[in-house]
């Protein structure tokens, strides 16, 4: 049966009997349960992929294992090129983007396509993780149900925050991070409006994977050495440490993908990037796949196992070789990380995030134990904290920092030590780099949104909306008698834009310009516009100019109307006026 008219049926009821706070949580409940199939479905493939690679491969060769995710990338390329024919795009960003100029739309394609590369991606071994595209994929549900029911912009955005927090409660097994996640990356207001939606479609995403696969822990940790005042300094040091490696992981994420603009097509960028996470992976094993397993074996205190097989396996009885070989993790998950992307894999970068973290939480644990100065701290919570850092830094979003490892260790045993050292590092990183990864690139075009009310309205605000195409263009050549006839007595206006032959705008015309001779019959034939004619206080460059900066424009020139450029040429006009009550509107629309 068609779905349609299955939709167009449930709309009638849903009008009938369902008021809109009870649709948005029925919405919000699907969401969940859709969010937590996705979630379940592209690790279950992922898995799959892992168990016939393990089964029938011999993954834990040396000689073999390092070589798959070239494959796993050249399989990707392949799909992409042929099959899909469509570039893969970073889940968050694109779903951020899409909130703030494109209405919170997604494209159909992307429910299935990080279903298919992002599992291949990570299965084969890419140095990735699956939440990013599990989040995109679930977006995508939420976008197209969405649709289906007709709803508007507002609950819309709701719902793709939904589909965010039910993939990392399936995910992570933690709806309350799950929920300050979406607050704190997509940008939502925390209110009951938004807050109990969020909580029903966390709490239904993690029904639904205890469903199918259980409610096995993801980390397998119990807390056994409680906090201590004396660990304080301790806690400082790794908060800075982590904040310093947030800047790093961030810098390095922009420096790999500079690196890679200078390979012209995407066999170029696969070989090199093949050839480079091939070496990574062959000195340093743990920097295969996901890294799920690298971080239980830390909580559970086998560095050891945790490290693998390396070439320096006769010296691992020495811990300085073993504290470098993690530092190594620290130093090198970012660029494999990366690589991975600007050859041409798919995923996410929350999941490497925490490996990084965990493994520099577990280096400084080790390098205080070991100094020789008596002091002895717990490496397993230090390897917790760490990932706490990293996720706050990186991604600054400290709440959900804080609310996983508390989640994840199933306690709060541990809340001051990540309050301090997560503030140190989000601190220091938001004092470096005030963007994260995810919206460096839309705020630095401003199109991102922001807990800041103004700046989001000026973002979901289009340029096209406030333009004005009602006026009667002049000539220079023209006479001023003939300005008068063919231009100032048909238009309504009191303000004419002045044209050449190539429609570039070379001057504006105000009526108080002419007002004076505007009666003078003698000066008719003998002026003409070009006499009177004169620059604007400013220009609006379509192409180029945020509505934040149209907003500026005004309010520096002190303008009422101020012309639009578009490809070098004269577009119309906006208006204070005309601009100010479309900001109202949005506000109230924003607020409501």
């Amino acid at each position: 049966m068609p779905i349609k008219p299955i939709i167009k049926r449930l709309l009638i009821l849903r009008y009938k009997y369902i008021s809109q706070k009870n649709f948005v949580f029925l919405l919000a409940m699907l969401i969940g349960l859709l969010s937590g199939l996705v979630s379940v479905t592209i690790k279950n493939i992922t898995y799959a992929i892992q168990w016939g690679l393990e089964h029938l491969v011999i993954v834990s060769a040396n000689s073999i294992y390092f070589i798959l995710p070239v494959i796993g990338l050249w399989l990707v390329y392949l799909f992409v090129k042929y099959v899909s024919k469509q570039h893969i795009e970073f889940a968050i960003p694109s779903i951020l983007f899409s909130l703030s100029k494109k209405n919170g739309f997604l494209k159909r394609s992307k429910i299935y396509l990080p279903l298919i590369t992002a599992p291949i991606t990570a299965g084969f071994g890419g140095s990735v993780g699956l939440l990013g595209p599990a989040i995109a994929s679930a977006s995508a549900v939420s976008s197209y149900v969405g649709q289906l029911f007709h709803v508007d912009r507002k609950t819309r955005t709701l719902l793709i925050g939904c589909a965010a927090a039910g993939a990392i409660s399936s995910i992570f097994q933690s709806p309350i991070a799950a929920i300050i996640f979406a607050v704190e990356v997509f940008s939502l207001d925390l209110t009951f409006a938004s807050l109990l939606p969020l909580l029903i479609a966390s709490v239904s995403s993690v029904l639904t994977s205890y469903f199918f696969v259980g409610n096995g822990v993801l980390f397998n940790y119990n807390i056994t050495t409680p906090f201590a005042l004396k660990d304080t300094l301790f806690l400082i040091v790794l908060g800075i440490g982590t904040g310093i490696a947030s800047i790093y992981f961030t810098k390095i994420y922009f420096a790999v993908y500079k690196f890679f603009e200078r390979f012209k097509t995407s066999g170029q960028k696969l070989i090199v990037g093949g050839l480079a996470i091939g070496v990574m992976l062959y000195f340093i094993p743990p920097l295969y796949g996901e890294g799920f397993g690298f971080i239980n074996d830390l909580l559970g205190g086998n560095h050891l196992h945790a490290l693998g097989k390396t070439p320096f396996d006769d010296y691992l009885d020495n811990i300085w070789v073993v504290i470098a070989l993690l530092f190594g993790i620290t130093i090198f998950k970012a660029i494999a990380m990366t690589t991975t992307f600007a050859a041409g894999g798919a995923g996410g970068i929350f999941i490497p995030t925490m490996v990084m973290g965990s493994a520099l939480g577990n280096v400084m644990a080790k390098i205080i134990n070991n100094i020789g100065l008596g002091f002895q701290v717990s490496e397993t919570n230090f390897t917790l904290l760490g990932m706490a850092g990293l996720i706050a830094g990186v991604l600054h979003a400290p709440l959900t920092a804080i609310f996983l490892i508390a989640e994840i260790t199933g306690g709060y045993q541990l809340f001051v030590p990540l309050m301090i050292t997560v503030s140190m590092s989000f601190i220091i990183k938001k004092s470096a780099i005030d963007h994260t990864i995810y919206t460096k690139e839309l705020a630095e075009k401003g199109e991102l949104l922001t807990h800041d009310k103004d700046q989001s309205v000026l973002t979901l605000m289009k340029l096209d909306s406030v333009i004005e195409k009602d006026f009667t263009v002049l000539k220079p050549e023209m006479s001023l008698g003939k300005m008068l006839h063919q231009g100032v007595a048909k238009s309504s206006r009191n303000l004419f834009p002045v044209v050449d032959e190539n429609q570039y705008l070379v001057g504006i015309i105000l009526l108080d310009d002419i007002r004076t001779v505007m009666f003078d019959q003698a000066l008719y034939e003998t002026t003409s516009v070009e006499t009177f004619m004169h620059n604007p206080p400013d220009y609006i460059y379509y192409e180029s100019d945020s509505m934040k900066e149209v907003m500026r424009k005004f309010q520096d020139s002190g303008a009422w109307n101020l012309p639009v450029i578009k490809k070098g040429n004269y577009h119309g006009f906006v208006s204070k006026s005309k601009l100010l009550t479309a900001y109202r509107r949005e506000l109230i629309n924003f607020t409501s």
